[in-house]
């Protein structure tokens, strides 16, 4: 079994074993795209680089969610006001799994980054220059922002 593959299968044991399998999830995904650069992450339990993202917690709305994962995982605020791109629903893990992904224009360094388990590193990326490595997902989110694809209702 290849390594992505044992990843996606101990990450879907885990949801199941927590009982997230049967129920919907939300999650967020922030484009953070400054003067042709976007912020992505890579994380240390998934191969590639994404977006900045993750759970909607109970009691807060997706935006909130939005700006407070791009400053935990990447120690950069999200100023000004973020856009709400689309809802896709995604079924790499599952299939109740959405993610809301946010756009946004501005963003500043208020926290170091410090790479640890979840988050190994970060940078900003030229939109027409992306790393290898950057995972499928993103990359057609990313097109669908600069309009070279039509929006698709799948992550």
């Amino acid at each position: 079994m290849t390594g992505n593959r044992f990843q996606k299968l101990k990450f879907s044991l885990m949801l199941r074993a927590i009982g997230i399998k049967k129920h919907l999830t939300l999650g967020v995904r922030c484009a953070v795209i400054v003067k042709g650069r976007v912020l992505m992450v890579r994380h240390g339990y998934v191969a590639g680089w994404h977006l900045p993202g993750g759970g909607v917690d109970p009691g807060e709305t997706t935006e909130a969610a939005a700006r407070r994962e791009v400053r935990e995982e990447t120690g950069h605020a999200v100023s000004g006001p973020l856009r709400l791109f689309g809802l896709y629903h995604s079924t790499l893990y599952t299939n109740r799994d959405h993610v809301a992904l946010y756009t946004a224009a501005d963003a500043q360094a208020v926290a170091a980054f410090t790479p640890n388990a979840e988050i190994r590193e970060i940078g900003w990326f030229a939109l027409d220059d992306l790393p290898e490595a950057t995972s499928a997902g993103t990359r057609r989110r990313l097109a669908e922002i600069v309009g070279e694809t039509a929006p698709d209702g799948v992550w």
